[in-house]
């Protein structure tokens, strides 16, 4: 689970945000899909469930200002079990505060056990990669091998009739 949320810092403490201040905003993953685009925004929130494995990323770009303005921008990014809100859950069915705490401790529990699993997957597409690339290594080592062995004998038959010819053996 990740959120985010963002805005615009007005320039002038107090003042209300001049209506040149609009940005565009892009959170896309590292294979290219993009999971929220606000076009013309000066604030917003962002959430979904991370199915990618990757790096994601948030873009700010402001389009055409002229004079150039410079923006503050208040940026809030959250994941994995910080990205829940345990306050209103607490409000919606009145849980005592131990209840809550245990839910997060389960989820920050679940979590791990996830992690740990997409490790050990991990580790076994690691431990299948080294297999085979030894096994590879194994064939190139033993084929450069009998090229070398292949290289010496011919060199030693070509020199041993090279002087046969001059006569000096």
């Amino acid at each position: 689970m990740t959120v985010g949320k963002y805005s615009i810092v007005s320039p002038s403490e107090g003042q209300p945000l001049p209506d040149s201040h609009k940005l565009v905003v892009r959170v896309s993953s590292s294979k290219g899909n993009n999971y929220h685009l606000g076009d013309q925004v000066d604030s917003g929130t962002f959430g979904f469930l991370a199915t990618e494995s990757g790096d994601y990323t948030t873009c700010f770009w402001a389009n055409k200002h002229k004079p150039p303005v410079k923006m503050t921008i208040d940026f809030d990014w959250k994941s994995g079990v910080a990205a829940k809100d345990w306050s209103k859950i607490a409000k919606k069915g009145q849980i005592e505060t131990m209840e809550i705490e245990l839910k997060k401790l389960y989820d920050t529990v679940a979590s791990i056990h996830e992690e740990m699993f997409y490790l050990r997957e991990r580790e076994e597409e690691m431990q299948e990669l080294n297999k085979e690339t030894n096994s590879k290594m194994a064939t190139f080592s033993f084929f450069s091998l009998l090229l070398c062995l292949s290289v010496a004998g011919l060199q030693i038959w070509h020199l041993k009739s090279f002087f046969e010819r001059k006569k000096l053996l």
